[in-house]
């Protein structure tokens, strides 16, 4: 018995010094991650991208509910100033990251907090936006991608122009309540002389603007239209109005295209948003937005929809035809 009771206490002494002297992160429990999203994003394009967001997040190893909470903040467009509730919200809880999914939601969270990085998953202009100093030193604690929106609206334009030669005037359907529409309206005004178009300026302010605005392109009638890339003037929002106007049309984005737009030319957000996963990891590993330089994207995909042109009466000319990336029959 003498024995045994020695053999007990030595087996516990062993445990204890084993517990002393083990790593002390093997003892601390797995730290768990707030993440934050800010969104004015809604539509079938949305609920793709978050997953894809979220399922790159797990490869890189986070799993939600493990070592992420994932804290989704989302309102429609038209109720964009509750946004900054939330983004105040966001910081209460005192979120380890703050994703922006525009420019302008990212900007909202710029101005709730000047301490949580925040991580923006597509903007078209980040300096002209005033997200960021320069794309290579972002400064502050925000940064992101671009898609370089603003600087492929020359080429939808002459997308469009090889698509109707005719056309001497094209539209641009773009949202006035940002900073970004104002600055693209200015790059497209700049490329149309070159290619002998005049621009007609339709700007909306929210959902209820959008019958005044079709109504205006249904009485000047222009050879063509591009659509600026607003969460508010997706096709899931402005595609009935589009398909009866049958102006040949450009989107920014495919996920329009796949939905029933006619055309768009521009980077591929799902990979925007699967990059700006791996933001998040670096930051969430120490880096700090200052030394992250805003990510551009080195390749810009043409997607056409020949069923919606067939609907429209258009004839896509075979040149333009041979350069897509993406054709939907």
């Amino acid at each position: 018995m003498k024995g045994m009771k020695t053999n007990a206490i030595g087996f516990a002494l062993s445990a204890l010094l084993l517990a002393l002297y083990l790593p002390a992160e093997a003892q601390q429990p797995t730290k768990v991650y707030r993440i934050g999203y800010l969104s004015m994003r809604s539509g079938a394009s949305e609920k793709l991208r978050i997953p894809v967001f979220l399922q790159e997040l797990q490869k890189l190893g986070y799993t939600e509910g493990k070592n992420i909470v994932f804290e989704l903040r989302r309102v429609p467009l038209e109720q964009r100033e509750k946004l900054r509730e939330l983004a105040a919200e966001l910081v209460r809880l005192k979120a380890d990251v703050i994703v922006g999914s525009s420019g302008d939601a990212a900007r909202i969270a710029k101005d709730a907090t000047t301490t949580i990085p925040i991580v923006f998953t597509v903007s078209a202009d980040p300096v002209g936006e005033g997200l960021v100093q320069s794309l290579a030193r972002p400064g502050a604690n925000v940064t992101g991608l671009s898609d370089l929106h603003g600087d492929m609206l020359g080429k939808r334009l002459e997308l469009l122009k090889e698509v109707v030669p005719s056309a001497s005037v094209s539209a641009f359907l773009w949202n006035s309540t940002g900073t970004a529409g104002r600055l693209q309206l200015k790059e497209l005004q700049a490329a149309a002389p070159a290619l002998g178009v005049r621009v007609l300026s339709v700007p909306v302010t929210g959902p209820n603007d959008i019958d005044r605005a079709f109504a205006q392109l249904r009485k000047e009638h222009p050879g063509g239209l591009v659509i600026h890339g607003s969460p508010l003037l997706g096709f899931d929002t402005i595609g009935e109005h589009v398909a009866k106007s049958r102006i040949p049309h450009i989107f920014t984005t495919s996920t329009n295209v796949e939905a029933g737009g006619l055309m768009s030319y521009g980077a591929n957000h799902y990979e925007l948003w699967r990059r700006a996963a791996t933001y998040v990891d670096k930051i969430l590993k120490g880096a700090k937005p200052t030394d992250l330089p805003v990510e551009q994207p080195t390749k810009f995909e043409l997607v056409i929809n020949l069923k919606t042109a067939k609907q429209i009466g258009l004839t896509i000319p075979p040149n333009v035809l041979a350069r897509a990336d993406r054709v939907i029959r």
